[in-house]
């Protein structure tokens, strides 16, 4: 990986895991509640200079870092219901980098997508700590990994 690649994806690229035990999936979903708490903390202290400059060039800043947040996981939550509730539906795409040019992502104080990741991440996870281990193998289609369980999904 270049430069550039390690800039861009400082954890590396997305690594999916096809292999679940319920430990794994407990340890996943116990990180949820953190999310929120933690973007709070780590931008508290950040000035709107810093809140407003990209991390990398042609990167996004913070502030829209976090309502992309948000926004991906609402649809993550609705993918989830949908697959749940229809037959390896489609997972439907976004254009992301077109969502975090509109003009809520300049105005939209970043605090409150944070609450709204508060307020999804406990109905998400309501819906989570409901299922049964079975349907976590219930699944859904998307473009980049083809059909993938609820547990991929993750």
């Amino acid at each position: 990986m270049d430069l550039n690649e390690k800039i861009r994806f400082p954890i590396g690229h997305f690594e999916p895991r096809f292999e679940f035990t319920d430990e794994n999936r407990k340890h996943i979903l116990d990180q949820i509640p953190e999310i929120a708490k933690t973007l709070r903390e780590i931008t508290q202290d950040l000035n709107v200079e810093q809140l407003r400059t990209p991390y990398r060039t042609g990167g996004w800043t913070i502030i829209q870092i976090v309502h992309h947040l948000a926004d991906n996981d609402m649809n993550a939550y609705i993918r989830f219901k949908r697959a749940l509730t229809e037959e390896e539906p489609l997972a439907s795409s976004y254009r992301e980098d077109l969502w975090a040019a509109l003009q809520e992502y300049k105005d939209l104080p970043m605090e409150d997508s944070i609450m709204l990741l508060e307020i999804l991440h406990k109905r998400f996870l309501t819906l989570l700590r409901g299922l049964q281990p079975e349907q976590f193998k219930r699944k859904l289609r998307t473009e980049v990994l083809g059909s993938i369980t609820l547990d991929v999904a993750i």
